[in-house]
């Protein structure tokens, strides 16, 4: 029997790679001799990514379609035919058992091809509110992956599982690596550790929030890793070193960085989430308001009304510093927020969703 051959696809931002990367890693366990083709954007960070992670990817020349009238909305048509057609050339030379989509505007072209020569295609969903890729390629995929309830508004019901995020495996136990964690971050025993995400490419306004509370962050002798981002990291890494800040632009072993702190500020983006519920540590989430229908908001939503988080939206920043000194200065209400976010973590969601890529393979 033929090794099984795996196409996945999915880019533009880390929400939308690492479940992509997560999906083929548990893949290449249950069937080592797989061969496995990502296909992405070719500008996008999925091109740097996915071959750091072992595997092999083709570009595709697409990007999004802009909201308002623009040079790039203009080239959209070209661009869009021309990733069909090279999808297609794609499809034909790798031949794939299946085909898995993660989002993102790459897998638009490379599932539509899929799906339309009759591969089985599944599409894995993160957020409460679908991208339009996923909506768009829905009604030719087998079966649509998801990690919240009540996606019927978008999706076929019959072909919706519930199974959650893929997340890193190595985050499923971090609680024995804390002292190994602060050794690699150059970090004191005893402190208080804060960590900063504000996604791959940084997030403006929670970088200019750090900034504006290094001196208190000093002051209460908090240790911060701050990962501020691609985008930033030249204005900020100026405070590298100063009074136990570490800035980073990116977190390779986001293990590590978990195990080594106490409390977490983080965007809500879905992968996000999906990893702090496993990790279980207090976290005040900041979304992103400048996403398709604020699904940011909802995704953090979701977690405080169930008492697992402090949501705390970007327009009311000024109440930061006490809702951070309220948070840092009791123990209970650490422990209550860490136990609430840990319960609603779905640890199993990455071999769930294997499980239903390995039953389509099975029923060809």
């Amino acid at each position: 029997m033929k090794p099984f051959r795996f196409l996945i696809s999915g880019g533009g931002t880390g929400g939308h790679i690492y479940p992509a990367i997560a999906i083929a890693n548990e893949l290449k366990l249950r069937f080592p001799d797989a061969e496995f083709l990502f296909v992405g954007a070719k500008d996008k960070m999925e091109m740097e990514k996915v071959p750091n992670a072992g595997y092999p990817i083709k570009g595709l020349w697409i990007s999004g379609f802009q909201r308002k009238l623009t040079f790039k909305n203009l080239m959209f048509p070209l661009k869009l035919i021309s990733s069909v057609f090279k999808a297609k050339r794609i499809v034909g030379a790798f031949k794939p058992n299946i085909a898995i989509g993660t989002g993102g505007f790459a897998s638009g072209p490379t599932l539509y091809v899929a799906a339309n020569k009759g591969i089985p295609t599944l599409l894995q969903e993160q957020n409460s509110f679908p991208g339009i890729t996923n909506k768009l390629l829905a009604k030719k995929a087998n079966k649509i992956c998801v990690a919240y309830d009540n996606l019927e508004r978008f999706f076929p019901k019959d072909k919706l599982i519930k199974t959650g995020n893929p997340v890193r495996q190595d985050l499923l136990d971090i609680s024995s690596k804390r002292e190994e964690a602060l050794a690699a971050f150059g970090l004191q025993k005893g402190q208080k550790t804060l960590l900063v995400l504000g996604g791959s490419l940084g997030a403006r306004r929670i970088n200019q929030l750090i900034e504006s509370q290094l001196e208190l962050f000093a002051k209460e002798k908090i240790q911060v890793i701050w990962q501020c981002g691609k985008l930033y990291y030249s204005e900020y890494k100026k405070y590298h070193g100063q009074n136990r800040v570490k800035v980073l632009e990116f977190i390779q072993r986001m293990n590590l960085a978990y195990a080594a702190v106490d409390v977490i500020i983080s965007r809500a983006g879905a992968s996000s989430v999906s990893e702090l519920c496993i990790v279980g540590k207090p976290v005040v989430f900041i979304p992103s308001p400048n996403v398709a229908e604020d699904h940011q908001t909802k995704n953090a939503k979701a977690i405080s009304d169930e008492g697992g988080a402090i949501l705390l939206p970007e327009k009311e920043l000024d109440a930061f510093p006490k809702v951070f000194a309220d948070l840092m200065s009791s123990k209970e209400k650490q422990e209550t927020l860490a136990k609430n976010i840990k319960r609603l973590a779905l640890p199993d969601a990455t071999k769930t969703i294997v499980n239903q890529i390995e039953s389509l393979i099975n029923d060809q």
